[in-house]
């Protein structure tokens, strides 16, 4: 692809790769797991034309593309295919950019105005036989899981009335229930978050809006058996910033952070708010769940500022990543106390992309894993990605306080973020389904899919498949059995 400019947002691992393809009988070395049947759906963002602004964002803004491994009876298969937003149709109709700066419409062409923004390119979200791709800027976009053919934009048969929704929902494991929020719910820099409940059929049963202490990043979010929590951290949006033409996020390190606690069920006007430290980031979450004395433990993986360099720099903040003080951090707050204070606890290394079993979802669970760096590489890290370096380091974290288990990658490759497959046999750890990718020559990448036995990581992957195309970073996955696949909804 021709005319990108010659940056890290666009070289290298990031280098575009607008292919839309179906591959079968992808080569499989090793043995595929019988209990990984299923598919393994990737979002994976990747500009379809040049951008016409020298935007540092620009990487957040790539157009979404679905991806689906497929994986069963020892075989393997790979697609890609666009995801047809009404943004990616327009620039098609064109044959150029035609939005600007990274969630700034004041700076698009003419031929943009009105025209929905979001790219969908975050997160494939599966509830209720439905398969979404989701970006926080707007609404989700409906995808077919067979064909990937895109069934348009997803507002929950109308009755969703926030303009956007999070890519990252929490779905109940006992009811089937999903929870999602969206903030800027009531329009561009607004601090109004909206609050929904899905039920386990798929419909949106409440929706209900709040106001957050500032307009605010709010990536992710996590629930309890009892609680929804909503994590608030300062970078933040100003909408005379954006109609000035500027960048839609700058971090403030003298801002408090806060932590929004309702009953999950409850009234908004429960919603009560926990004060934590100034200056703080965090864009994914482990998990969070209620102890038997009643304390609510929220896992995250925290740093002292904001961890994308073109938001700092945007901020006027000289932070090197390796200066974030990265780490998984738990709060811990009283829910039924009168303090508003917060208790930070260090519970694991700096790192990102953390994942506990679906199963345990919102309860208390004595493993997860998570993506870090190797602090014995001989070498820099892999460069790609929204941040500009790659993990190569996949790690098991025993919560109860064993020792963890590590898998290091040999200098030049990285981790993609993992799902989790349950396994079949009661005790058994499940397995983890990654893209791994290598670095062989200036320009040049391979790609493999590993299946790793999730107890084990250190043995290394059960079965390598290999994947005969360039791929970009992705960004987040999602685990589809086949079971679940059977129950698709027309």
């Amino acid at each position: 692809m021709a005319g990108f400019p010659q940056n890290p947002n666009y070289t290298g691992l990031n280098a575009p790769q607008g292919d839309e393809y179906d591959i079968a009988d992808l080569p499989v070395s090793g043995t595929i797991p019988p209990d990984v049947e299923g598919t393994f759906f990737r979002a994976v963002p990747n500009p379809a034309f040049p951008p016409f602004l020298d935007d540092s964002g620009a990487i957040l803004s790539a157009d979404g593309m679905i991806s689906a491994i497929r994986l069963g009876g020892g075989k393997a298969s790979i697609a890609m295919r666009y995801v047809a937003t009404a943004r990616h149709r327009a620039e098609v109709e064109a044959g150029r950019a035609l939005f600007g700066k990274y969630r700034n419409p004041f700076t698009d062409q003419p031929e943009a105005q009105g025209v929905d923004r979001t790219v969908a390119n975050t997160t494939p979200v599966w509830h209720a036989g439905r398969l979404l791709m989701c970006k926080e800027d707007g609404r989700p976009y409906r995808i077919d899981p067979v064909t990937l053919e895109t069934l348009g934009q997803y507002d929950f048969d109308g009755a969703l009335r926030s303009e956007t929704m999070t890519a990252h929902v929490r779905i109940d494991p006992e009811t089937g229930e999903m929870f999602f929020f969206g903030y800027e719910a009531g329009g561009l820099a607004s601090t109004t978050v909206a609050y929904g409940v899905v039920d386990a059929a798929g419909k949106l049963v409440r929706e209900q809006w709040f106001e957050a202490p500032y307009c605010a990043m709010m990536h992710d979010f996590t629930i309890t058996e009892n609680y929804a929590l909503f994590p608030v951290y300062p970078t933040t949006c100003d909408l005379e910033r954006l109609r000035a033409g500027g960048d839609h996020w700058v971090h403030h390190q003298e801002l408090d952070s806060w932590l929004g606690i309702m009953p999950r069920h409850g009234d908004v006007s429960q919603l009560r708010w926990f004060r934590g430290p100034k200056g703080v980031s965090c864009y994914h979450m482990l998990n969070a769940h209620e102890d038997a004395a009643g304390l609510i433990h929220f896992d995250q993986c925290l740093s002292d500022s904001n961890a994308f360099p073109f938001i700092r720099e945007a901020s006027g903040i000289a932070l090197q990543q390796w200066e974030l003080n990265g780490r998984l951090a738990r709060w811990t707050v009283d829910p039924n106390g009168t303090a508003d204070t917060i208790v930070e606890t260090v519970i694991g290394p700096p790192g990102d992309f953390p994942l506990i079993p679906a199963a345990q979802q919102g309860r208390p669970s004595g493993h997860g894993w998570m993506l870090t760096m190797n602090p014995e590489r001989r070498g820099p890290p892999l460069l790609g990605g929204p941040v500009g370096a790659m993990f190569d380091l996949l790690m098991r974290l025993d919560l109860t306080g064993g020792p963890p288990q590590a898998l290091a990658l040999e200098p030049g490759m990285c981790f993609n973020e993992p799902v989790h497959v349950p396994a079949r046999v009661p005790g058994h750890d499940g397995w983890l389904v990654t893209v791994v990718d290598r670095q062989t020559g200036p320009d040049s990448f391979e790609h493999e899919c590993w299946v790793i036995d999730g107890g084990n990581i250190g043995a290394g992957p059960v079965a390598r498949i290999g994947i005969p195309r360039r791929l970009r970073p992705q960004v987040h996955g999602w685990w589809v059995s086949a079971a679940q696949l059977a129950q698709a909804q027309p």
